[in-house]
C-alpha cells in the first residue's frame, strides 16, 4: 500500500479514537465542514437533506437513513432514498423545495452554489466533498459525529477489509498491467491522483494517465493510443463507440476484447467516492479475472 493511502486509513483510526460522536455532542463540541465553517454537533439532526450521493450514501451506511428527508436527483442507493422528495442537484439546488422539507441539516458537496443563501435562511449547512481515499475516510467520520453516531470505526473497518480482499482476488498476470479508466466520453479519465486511480493502485495496476493531469482531466484520444492500455474500462454505454474513435481500432486492449464494460449500477459504484468504494474494487478484480483467466490446474 502507498504511503497515501497508508495515511487515509492512518488519518481516520486517530480521528475515530478520541471522544465518540455521543461525548462530543454531549459536550457541545464542534466540527469544521470542507469550507472552513463550524458547525455545531447539538442538536442532533432528525431531518437531513442531502444534495451528493456520496453523502446520501454515507448518512444511510451509518445507519441513519431513516433521517433523510430529500435528496438530489442522483441519490439512487440505497433503494429505499428512490421514494425522497427530489430537491434538485448538486449544481442546481432546488433552494424553495429544501426550505420546504424543513430539514434541520443540509448536506452537499463545497462546490456547490446555493450554501450562503440556504445559510442565510437559517439552516443548518455542512459542505463536505470526498475526493480521495482519505477525504472519504474523513468524511465518513465527520458524518458520524454530525448524527452522534458510534459506526463510522467499525464500517471503516470493513471497508478496508473488503479492500484487502478485493485486491487478492486480481490474478497474478493482471498485476502490473496498465489500465485506462474512462469516466466520460470527452473523453475525461481517471488519473492516479483521484479515488478510482487509487483503487487501481491498491488492485496492483498501473494507471496510464498522470496524477499531475488533476484527478479526471480531459485527455487527448492519441495519447491512449500512444499508451497502448493492457486494459481499458469504461461504462457499458460508451464501450461500444470506442473502436470508432480514429486509431482506436489499432489499441491492443480493444483487439483484444480486454475491456472491463460495467453497466450504470456497477457505474454509480465506481465513480462515487463513499462507503461502496471497496465493492467498487471487487467489481473491477472480477472483470480482471475473467479478462485473464487461470490456466487449468495453476492458481
Amino acid at each position: 500500500m502507498s504511503a497515501t493511502l497508508r495515511f487515509a486509513w492512518a488519518a481516520v483510526a486517530l480521528l475515530l479514537l478520541g471522544a465518540t460522536p455521543a461525548q462530543a455532542a454531549a459536550t457541545g463540541a464542534t466540527v469544521v465542514d470542507d469550507r472552513g465553517t463550524v458547525v455545531q454537533l447539538l442538536p442532533a439532526p432528525q431531518r437531513i437533506v442531502s444534495l451528493l450521493p456520496s453523502l446520501t450514501e454515507s448518512v444511510c451506511a451509518l445507519g441513519q437513513c431513516a433521517k433523510l428527508v430529500g435528496v438530489d436527483r442522483y441519490s439512487n442507493y440505497p433503494a429505499s432514498v428512490q421514494q425522497l422528495a427530489r430537491v434538485g442537484g448538486g449544481l442546481d439546488p432546488n433552494i424553495e423545495a429544501i426550505v420546504a422539507l424543513k430539514p434541520d441539516l443540509v448536506l452537499l458537496a463545497s462546490s456547490a452554489p446555493g450554501i450562503d443563501r440556504l445559510r442565510a435562511l437559517g439552516l443548518r449547512v455542512v459542505a463536505l466533498e470526498p475526493k480521495d481515499y482519505a477525504s472519504a475516510v474523513r468524511v465518513l467520520g465527520t458524518l458520524g459525529q454530525l448524527l452522534g453516531v458510534d459506526t463510522a470505526s467499525a464500517l471503516v473497518a470493513a471497508m478496508e477489509a473488503e479492500m484487502r480482499a478485493a485486491a487478492a482476488l486480481v490474478p497474478a498476470k493482471a498485476r502490473g498491467k496498465k489500465v485506462y479508466f474512462e469516466v466520460n466520453p470527452g473523453p475525461y479519465a481517471a488519473s492516479t491522483s483521484s479515488f478510482l486511480g487509487q483503487t487501481l493502485e491498491r488492485l496492483g495496476l498501473n494507471n496510464i494517465v498522470a496524477g499531475s493531469l488533476g484527478p479526471f482531466p480531459k485527455v487527448n484520444p492519441e495519447f491512449v493510443v500512444r499508451a497502448q492500455p493492457d486494459v481499458i474500462m469504461v461504462g457499458d454505454s460508451n464501450a461500444d463507440a470506442m473502436p470508432t474513435r480514429p486509431g482506436w481500432g489499432n489499441l491492443k486492449a480493444i483487439q483484444q476484447k480486454r475491456v472491463c464494460a460495467f453497466d450504470r449500477t456497477d457505474a454509480d459504484i465506481l465513480v462515487r467516492p463513499g462507503p461502496r468504494m471497496a465493492q467498487g474494487a471487487t467489481l473491477v478484480a472480477r472483470c480482471l479475472q475473467t479478462l485473464f483467466p487461470a490456466k487449468a490446474g495453476l492458481p
